[in-house]
């Protein structure tokens, strides 16, 4: 073979394909370092998705509801009605006071608590005897208030007691004059005939 054949056969020989070259690895980026979780708080678990309800859905729940029957309430036990009742019985209950009989024309003495602050701040309780002649008598009941009028020192001195008030301690009959009258103002005009007594036994 001649050199010009072998030029030809190495013209006609397809030409190498190069080399392929490694493909570069995408470089994933790096993850960050997770904290450790401190000990003793339970590990958080994922969340489950509920699939959302359906509007027809939570209607027919609705209706289910409020067709249901509500339940009947209980009644009481007649003994613990009872027991009610007797409470507000005794709830309702007033203390009774025993009010002594006074009328006009009696003379009386009225013991009468007074409280006086002393010297030291402190308040003492001491009871006043004021004694005169009945007046008049107004009210019923427990709000009947009585007036009695004594002179002293040439000087006329009334006071109005409420029959059942806590300052009055006790009130004592000393005498009882005859009168006609309900109401004895005419005394302090001047009424100079004496009253006639009532002897009781």
């Amino acid at each position: 073979m001649t050199e010009e054949d072998i030029k030809k056969q190495d013209e006609q020989k397809p030409d190498k394909a190069p080399a392929s070259e490694p493909k570069e690895e995408a470089e994933a980026p790096a993850e960050p370092a997770k904290e450790p979780e401190p000990e003793g708080k339970p590990a958080e678990q994922p969340k489950e998705e509920t699939p959302a309800e359906k509007p027809e859905e939570k209607e027919k729940a609705t209706a289910e509801e409020a067709e249901a029957p509500a339940e009947p309430a209980k009644e009481p036990e007649p003994e613990a009605i009872e027991q009610a009742i007797e409470e507000a019985k005794k709830e309702g209950e007033v203390e009774k006071i025993e009010l002594p009989e006074i009328k006009p024309g009696m003379l009386v003495r009225v013991h009468h608590k007074i409280k006086e602050r002393t010297a030291k701040g402190d308040y003492k309780e001491r009871i006043q005897v004021f004694e005169g002649l009945v007046l008049a008598v107004r009210g019923a009941g427990n709000q009947r208030t009585f007036t009695v009028r004594k002179v002293s020192g040439g000087v006329g001195v009334e006071k109005i007691f409420p029959i059942a008030a806590p300052t009055v301690d006790k009130v004592e009959v000393v005498k009882q004059y005859r009168v006609r009258r309900a109401k004895l103002w005419f005394l302090k005009r001047g009424w100079k005939k004496r009253l006639k007594e009532i002897k009781t036994s």
